[in-house]
């Protein structure tokens, strides 16, 4: 028994040290994981005060655009009403010199007959001087007259190249005006495909073309059908995401829209609810409108329409350039 107690004690005591050393190791351990996460916080929390101070800077520029836009759009309805108000002068300016012609050549007429009359009379006895001298005086008049009206159509012609003039610039600010329009519309087109490639990825069956987004139509629909499922509807939910942010961007000048087009192949359909190929693709960008105007997209900012086969993009006849022009495409325009 004396043997058994000194071997059960010299064990008890060979544990404990490596039994607190291993705490000690562990308590390290989690004390470095402890300094670690915090460290990570302190980067983290300074990161997203950065990205609170840019979108606050980024929100400040999109009011400040929308400012400008808004003077834009208000001198632009000022220079068409003044372009409109100058037109009018024109046209009363012309009718007036044509009236001023017409005068010019019937006091000549006159003239000329006085002249005439004139030549007669001194032929006459001396009793028809004074009949003569009235004469003159008439024609002196006359062409007192002409020299009058001669100088007033020199002013209308200098007031009519000075609105022509005036009409002119106002024509280059309208133009540069609507190109801005158009530029800012672009740059939004832009935004929007890009946040759709982001969402959508690098998709075969999804893809650009031109200014145009475009779904393959077995995307969206069964073969012959224009009904959208569920799973066609969340292949168009992340479109909608993005037309409603970029929407929120737009100025409310610029009259934008969303054009949903329908094509299909050439080869003719005919079944009980499609009599042909027009049918079926104006049908199916119908459906795509409806959708997204359940998903809050203002109808008044939708366009449908169906090109049947009148649009190919491979004029092949492959299956693969038949599956190319079976298609439903998105582009964004002015209205």
């Amino acid at each position: 028994m004396p043997l058994a107690r000194s071997r059960h004690r010299r064990s008890s005591i060979d544990i404990w040290p490596g039994f607190v050393d291993a705490l000690a190791q562990l308590l390290i351990v989690i004390i470095f994981i402890l300094l670690v996460f915090t460290a990570g916080q302190f980067f983290l929390s300074n990161a997203l005060s950065g990205r609170d101070k840019a979108l606050k800077q980024l929100q400040a520029q999109i009011s400040q655009l929308g400012d400008l836009l808004s003077l834009a759009r208000t001198q632009n309805a000022q220079l068409t009403a003044s372009a409109v108000d100058l037109r009018a002068q024109l046209k009363a300016t012309l009718a007036e010199r044509e009236r001023l012609n017409a005068q010019i050549g019937a006091l000549t007429l006159r003239a000329e007959i006085a002249e005439r009359s004139l030549s007669a009379q001194q032929k006459l006895s001396a009793a028809a001087q004074t009949q003569v001298d009235t004469l003159n005086a008439s024609i002196a008049a006359l062409r007192q007259q002409l020299a009058q009206i001669a100088a007033a159509l020199d002013v209308s012609q200098a007031k009519v190249k000075n609105q022509e003039l005036q009409i002119a610039d106002l024509g280059k600010k309208l133009n540069l005006a609507l190109a801005t329009k158009v530029q800012e519309l672009a740059r939004y087109r832009s935004e929007f495909f890009g946040k759709l490639r982001q969402v959508i990825g690098n998709r075969p069956d999804i893809r650009v073309v031109g200014d145009r987004f475009v779904f393959q139509s077995e995307v969206l629909f069964q073969p012959g059908s224009a009904d959208l499922s569920d799973a066609a509807k969340k292949q168009l939910d992340p479109v909608v995401a993005a037309l409603k942010q970029i929407a929120e961007k737009i100025p409310p000048d610029i009259n934008w829209v969303l054009q949903v087009n329908g094509h299909t192949d050439h080869r003719p359909i005919h079944n009980a609810q499609f009599a042909s190929n027009w049918e079926l693709s104006a049908e199916r960008a119908i459906s795509v409108v409806r959708y997204m105007i359940s998903q809050g997209i203002p109808a008044e900012r939708l366009a449908a329409a169906g090109f049947a086969d009148t649009e190919p993009l491979d004029p092949g006849n492959t299956p693969d350039s038949l599956r190319r022009n079976r298609r439903i495409e998105l582009k964004l325009s002015e209205h």
